[in-house]
């Protein structure tokens, strides 16, 4: 059901009365220009609040949405998910308008904390300026600090787990919002697996433990990284990076499954698999979302046909789906 834009203006408008600050509202606004797939359908209501009100009214407009069963996405950098071509009902609470390096609260001068909507690869910057090194992996991945400690993003090697120290979230459990703090816990965290993808939660900040390092060798390092992704080709084509988790048990990655099987270049429509990597699934211009979902399950039941593992997909299709 698409929400009527009066409706959902009011509670807009009494969300930035009671928690003032700056606030980009769009109805009707094409989730395509929020994603890395470049494609979705619209969204009844974005918006991208900004500042030191950002908390606020994050959570205020959450709860008032909630309060009258319209439902509310917190939208990252937009790197992993395909948003339905029907869209996505209600609000959708884009983060990107908080970000930067704050005060963590955590003694120690070899802690950093970023807003959750601080992208990954200025974080990593943040961190060389301050000769700080740990945060490498991330250089060159798109996506948001925040979208990365709920999916606890891997690459190279290592994880955001392993650099963690705690999360601010506004908590949405009780009966009124809570602003609490999670000291991370290497137990409560797997193989792109992260404890807020369990909690009814908004994740506001994540403070990292990192280490003196000398800023020529972490940039030097940071830019290894960025040069590997561009010549895998994570650039080359909008995408969401890898299609499908690995699973070590399988003996191989993903992608390697899939190239073995032949499979590198299937199309469905618009979407179409990597000719240069099987685990990357491609937007060669004007994929709808259900060619990309199409292409990800046929390539899922071949594999499974002909190798007997079972995929699972990393990518996240969100919005209004039909049933």
């Amino acid at each position: 059901m698409i929400f009527d834009q009066e409706r959902l203006r009011d509670i807009i408008d009494v969300c930035l009365q009671e928690n003032p600050c700056q606030a980009e509202i769009r109805f009707d606004e094409p989730m395509a220009l929020h994603t890395t797939f470049k494609t979705g359908g619209p969204a009844d209501c974005w918006a991208r609040p900004r500042g030191e009100g950002f908390p606020a009214f994050a959570a205020a407009l959450t709860q008032a949405a909630r309060s009258k069963n319209i439902p509310v996405f917190t939208l990252g950098g937009g790197a992993n998910i395909v948003v339905a071509d029907r869209g996505i009902r209600g609000f959708v609470l884009d983060t990107s308008g908080w970000s930067g390096i704050i005060d963590s609260g955590v003694s120690g001068r070899r802690i950093l904390s970023f807003r959750s909507g601080t992208d990954l690869d200025q974080a990593a910057d943040m961190a060389a300026s301050a000769g700080l090194s740990g945060l490498e992996f991330v250089a060159g991945m798109p996506g948001t600090i925040g979208g990365a400690v709920w999916m606890n993003a891997r690459c190279y090697g290592q994880d955001i787990a392993g650099v963690l120290v705690e999360t601010e979230i506004a908590d949405f459990s009780g009966a009124e919002p809570e602003r609490n703090i999670c000291p991370a816990r290497s137990e409560d965290f797997g193989y792109k697996r992260s404890p807020f993808q369990r909690l009814d939660a908004l994740i506001l900040s994540a403070a990292f433990r990192l280490t003196d390092g000398e800023e020529t060798k972490i940039r030097a390092q940071m830019d290894n990284y960025r040069r590997d992704r561009e010549a895998k080709g994570h650039y080359r084509c909008p995408s969401a990076g890898s299609a499908f988790k690995n699973n070590h048990a399988f003996g191989k990655s993903s992608g390697q499954i899939i190239d073995e099987l032949g499979l590198r270049s299937l199309r469905v429509g618009g979407a179409q698999v990597a000719p240069w990597h099987g685990n990357i699934i491609i937007n060669t211009g004007g994929a709808r979302a259900a060619d990309i979902r199409l292409l990800l399950d046929e390539v899922a039941a071949q594999v499974r046909s002909a190798a007997g593992f079972v995929l699972e997909p990393e990518i996240l299709f969100v919005g209004d789906w039909p049933d």
